[in-house]
């Protein structure tokens, strides 16, 4: 039965990642010990589960149905888990919690969080896709921006904003851009959603257009802050950043904002976690220490 279950595990992480490769890594396994897992598990079932090529994994009509009734099951898993747990007057136990990309401002608190519950077993993944909480079996995520999930419980934790910085080198070789439309003469470097790919828009109050079209000069992409932060403070170009990423290298005089008057955008971290599950005790300590210390710890980083 463990056997079988470890297999159900596997087809639910390729069916997710679409990659064997990216499920062994999760598992702790070689790929070809996953194809052997997932060849196993159609041959006892008697049905192709996917689709195979060189390039890509897809899931069959029959994978479609199984992976559905694969969730279920896990699920009655989980709200057996937590029903047990809420039995229990102390906080124990494994913790799933789901935290953005962008996280490195959340670590300081974790680290509080497991000094003050020893019991909790804290499980961490680093994510910007909303779809995890549920499909992946997330005990509670933290994400920024707007929400619009029903089927997921909100707690708002506090709010941030983005601002355009430079180094002062950069500036004293290249000019200081005065206006939206200065951008277009300056190296630019963007921030791009790892699970959407899409580039974060800078959120200037007056659009920025060349051709009626809206732009920014896009010198640089990458899906990493802490490397775009980097390429800044080397002089490489600006980049539009949340404020609590930047406040060391603003106290330093590493980085210096511009066009502070032209942004208008605010964004809002929310805890989630599902509705249809029981908030069990390691669910409600999370939520309750978190908006406990987050929004104290948020003005002190943007200070």
């Amino acid at each position: 039965m463990m056997e079988k279950m470890n297999g159900l595990e596997v087809f639910v992480h390729v069916a997710q990642t679409r990659s064997f490769i990216a499920t062994g890594r999760v598992k702790g396994i070689s790929s070809s010990a996953v194809s052997k897992s997932i060849s196993r598990l159609e041959e006892r079932l008697g049905v192709r589960l996917f689709q195979r090529s060189t390039r890509s994994v897809s899931l069959t009509s029959e994978g479609e149905v199984f992976l559905e009734r694969c969730h279920r099951i896990f699920g009655e898993i989980q709200a057996a888990e937590d029903e047990l747990s809420a039995m229990t007057e102390q906080p124990r136990g494994r913790l799933r919690v789901g935290l953005p990309l962008a996280g490195g401002l959340m670590l300081p608190m974790i680290s509080q969080f497991m000094e003050r519950y020893p019991q909790i077993e804290l499980d961490l993944d680093f994510s910007d896709r909303l779809s995890d909480v549920i499909e992946d079996g997330m005990d509670v995520v933290i994400r920024g921006g707007e929400l619009s999930d029903s089927r997921l419980i909100s707690r708002r934790l506090g709010s941030f904003q983005l601002c355009i910085v430079g180094s002062p080198d950069y500036f004293k070789h290249q000019g200081t851009p005065t206006s939206p439309e200065d951008l277009f003469g300056h190296s630019c470097l963007h921030y791009r959603h790892p699970n959407s790919g899409k580039i974060a828009q800078w959120p200037l109050q007056y659009a920025v257009t060349r051709g009626g079209i809206q732009a920014v000069p896009l010198t640089l992409t990458c899906s990493s802050l802490e490397v775009l932060l980097y390429m800044v403070k080397k002089g490489r170009g600006i980049a539009c950043l949340p404020d609590y990423s930047v406040k060391d290298a603003l106290a330093t005089g590493e980085v210096e904002p511009i066009l502070n008057n032209d942004m208008t955008h605010t964004t809002t971290f929310h805890m989630l976690w599902p509705s249809t599950r029981q908030m069990t005790p390691k669910v409600r300590v999370f939520v309750d220490y978190m908006a406990e210390v987050f929004s104290d710890y948020l003005v002190k980083n943007q200070k």
